[in-house]
């Protein structure tokens, strides 16, 4: 697969106050962090309709039925731009124009949120920033997904992380990093993060775990090819305008590691990737490192 290289072996405006009402009422672990951060509320994953939150499920009420659960998830199955997709090796464009990412993260202090459908780490002031096209994103959250959302050729990986930032204009950028089997994946195996299964929770619990430092290295190495393309967020409400920013190198995960992040959450959720979303015309782009695109 040229157009993806494989790494070697080695080691939102909702309703604010009845959301974090709603929220406190679904922890399953007592935490100092209730509060969460002021990341604009399109991400998060629950909505409110009627005063009530409206869950989502990718078994029952899976991702083909998110549209109906809410009018604030309509944009699920009217939407023209939605994440995932796949990206076929021989239908992207490149763009001279494009450079690399540059990735200015910083260690910070976070919280570990497993939300019984997701596992999530958000970080208390932001993580620093990527920079791209003369605009900085500042790192507001990671999250996982086993197996991938992405696809290349078709082809799923065992896991997905996304790193998603916003602008201070409110506008989202999501760099994705895709995994396949091999050696333990450096970040986490960081000792803070593995707490992911300390707790179970149900889909309509959470736990909020803190972290004193999380050690971003492993999150900015140089790459020299990624795929650009406008999406959408993968989970309810879908909301639109998203600029997807997907590696092009493939790391390594550990089996065990995998097998930790799907542990802590409920059966239903454990394998949360969103089918991949028809294009309608999108253009991919890609950026590869050369004479023409200098670092």
């Amino acid at each position: 697969m040229e157009a993806i290289l494989r790494e070697e072996q080695s080691p939102l405006h909702l309703r604010d106050r009845e959301i974090e009402k709603a929220r406190q009422k679904r922890k399953c672990m007592p935490s100092r962090f209730s509060q969460l951060l002021g990341i604009v509320h399109v991400l998060l994953s629950y909505t409110v309709a009627d005063g009530k939150f409206v869950s989502f499920g990718y078994t029952r009420d899976g991702p083909a039925n998110w549209g109906n659960l809410s009018p604030d998830y309509k944009t699920c199955s009217s939407g023209t731009q939605q994440s995932p997709i796949n990206i076929m090796e021989d239908d992207f464009v490149i763009n001279t124009k494009l450079r690399d990412l540059n990735r200015f993260y910083v260690d910070a202090k976070g919280t570990l949120i497993n939300t019984g459908f997701n596992i999530m780490l958000k970080f208390d002031q932001g993580a620093g920033f990527m920079s791209q096209g003369g605009k900085n994103y500042t790192l507001k959250q990671l999250q996982w997904h086993t197996p991938s959302e992405h696809t290349v050729d078709k082809q799923q990986f065992d896991m997905e992380l996304q790193l998603m930032h916003s602008s201070d204009d409110g506008n989202i950028a999501i760099l994705s990093i895709l995994y396949d089997l091999g050696n333990p994946d450096p970040f986490i195996y960081q000792d803070s993060l593995n707490n992911l299964s300390r707790e179970y929770c149900s889909e309509d619990e959470e736990t909020h775990l803190p972290v004193d430092i999380v050690r971003t290295k492993a999150l900015k190495r140089h790459k020299v090819r990624y795929f650009k393309y406008i999406g959408s967020l993968t989970t309810p409400p879908c909301t639109e305008n998203v600029t997807w920013y997907i590696l092009g190198k493939v790391r390594k995960v550990s089996k065990n590691q995998v097998a930790l992040i799907k542990s802590a959450l409920n059966r239903e959720f454990q394998n949360n990737a969103r089918p991949t979303q028809p294009l309608n015309g999108r253009i991919i782009e890609r950026y590869i490192e050369s004479k023409f695109n200098p670092h």
